[in-house]
């Protein structure tokens, strides 16, 4: 994993807006109808190689595929994992709420503001999948979809002059329901197990390895009456089962993503980083990354001054947020950018955004067009910062 020696580094979490042409396959499929596979892949690969072209144009030094061929890490149950069954409740598959809990903090004291949201639910178009249950032996069977990302993404790096990859994969832990494992530890082995597959195959192929869990800090909103010292039981429970599923994995190419509440609410229930770092660094990864750009987390920028980082280990903050659509000024960007770098060692941060542009394609809160210019505006501050740190 390569740090910042002569500049601040930039990254990103993962997913940008899809491209229309691939957006428009996975909706044909996610409704049952057929596709032209080949012409699919061809067209993934495509566009692939222009969004990483397009984040080195931005200035975005560590690149990925945008999780271009992903619909959501929703998706991983039904196309990259055995054992699991797709239900279709009365009615349909219901419209997303997307990643705000209605019964959670924060709705119960805005409940004006979610019931707007819900209104106007900009989920409406996302790719939905039926949900899944988990009815036999879980095994991952996704080998063809991994190895095709990887050839992507290596393809497109060579192509664009990118140094260094990382390909996102989903968190080793569950969320669906178990009618076939007799245990909650059986089925959280199983499924661990089956998900380090693909975490071997990233890692085997050069590229880093990002592990996407949001629900490690997020799911203290709907989880209303825990005390922190009860969550962070349960956060510590967690790692336990992560890092059995990374075990002899190198850590030093692994990335750990996770956020707070991800929803452009008003997010005033959420934790803060100083309530988790420090059980956040125990997890077998080489870099954290967070989210520090939203006015609910920039002031968290002092944390490393009383939470050391680990010899080794760097930290990578959001310097621009997902969870709004005002395109930071690279100025702004500069100076988030030397805080963290002062508070916590230039050469222990690189910087990216708080969290992914569309987790879940369709959703709209994000446009493309705003999504990457926030990519342009987190290049130039990176680039303004370098000369004032490296004087």
């Amino acid at each position: 994993m390569k740090k910042s020696t002569d500049r601040i580094r930039t990254t990103h979490t993962g997913s940008i807006p899809r491209p229309k042409e691939i957006f428009d396959f996975m909706k044909a499929r996610s409704t049952g109808a057929s596709i032209d596979v080949a012409a699919f892949e061809k067209a993934l690969t495509k566009n692939v190689a222009a969004i990483v072209q397009r984040q080195v144009d931005s200035g975005i030094d560590t690149v990925n595929d945008g999780e271009c061929g992903k619909p959501s890490f929703n998706a991983y149950v039904a196309e990259r994992l055995s054992g699991f069954e797709g239900r279709v409740p009365p009615g349909g598959i219901p419209v997303p709420t997307g990643p705000m809990g209605i019964g959670g903090r924060d709705a119960l004291q805005f409940p004006d503001y979610y019931k707007n949201v819900l209104e106007n639910n900009p989920f409406v178009h996302v790719i939905r999948m039926a949900p899944q249950f988990c009815v036999g032996s879980i095994a991952y069977v996704g080998q063809d979809k991994v190895k095709r990302d990887v050839a992507n993404l290596k393809a497109a790096m060579s192509a664009a002059g990118a140094d260094e990859g990382f390909l996102p994969a989903s968190s080793p832990i569950p969320a669906n329901p178990n009618e076939h494992y007799e245990s909650d530890d059986d089925y959280f082995t199983a499924y661990g197990e089956a998900m380090r597959e693909e975490y071997k195959t990233i890692l085997d192929a050069g590229l880093l390895l990002q592990i996407d869990d949001p629900r490690m800090v997020s799911s203290w909103d709907g989880m209303n009456k825990a005390t922190l010292p009860e969550y962070r039981k349960w956060i510590e429970k967690r790692i336990e089962r992560i890092n059995h599923a990374l075990r002899g994995l190198p850590w030093d190419r692994i990335r750990f993503h996770t956020c707070y509440g991800v929803n452009f609410g008003p997010r005033q229930s959420d934790l803060q980083l100083g309530d988790v770092l420090d059980l956040l660094f125990k997890i077998n990864a080489g870099s954290y990354s967070f989210e520090a750009a939203n006015p609910r987390h920039e002031h968290e920028w002092r944390v490393p001054l009383e939470t050391k980082i680990p010899e080794g280990k760097i930290i990578i903050p959001g310097i621009v947020t997902h969870s709004n659509a005002m395109v930071e000024h690279p100025e702004v960007v500069a100076d988030r950018i030397e805080r963290w770098a002062k508070s916590a060692g230039r050469e222990n941060i690189m910087v990216g955004n708080d969290c992914g542009f569309q987790s879940t394609a369709g959703n709209t809160e994000i446009p493309s067009t705003v999504a990457w210019a926030k990519l342009v505006a987190l290049g130039e501050g990176a680039r303004i910062a370098s000369k004032r740190l490296w004087v």
